[in-house]
């Protein structure tokens, strides 16, 4: 599933991140790595989302939320 599609409240684990490299590398240092656990705060119009990662709160837009795949916590 791509992250563009989560919906609010919904647990998640980074899968893959297909970006350039600049801004996959800018993710990673955001903390954005495989398996990482991210949860969604809000979702504001076609895949523009607020998440919460590693205890900080981040926007993406489209273009980003498009290219990083993921998949449901099990907790």
């Amino acid at each position: 599933m791509l992250l563009k599609d989560a919906k609010i409240g919904d647990q998640l684990q980074v899968e893959a991140i297909h970006l350039p490299f600049e801004l996959e590398r800018r993710l990673e240092a955001l903390g954005m790595t495989q398996h990482s656990p991210i949860t969604v705060l809000h979702r504001k119009g076609r895949g523009i989302l607020i998440i919460k990662l590693r205890g900080s709160r981040f926007a993406l837009g489209y273009p980003i939320t498009k290219n990083i795949e993921v998949r449901r916590s099990e907790k």
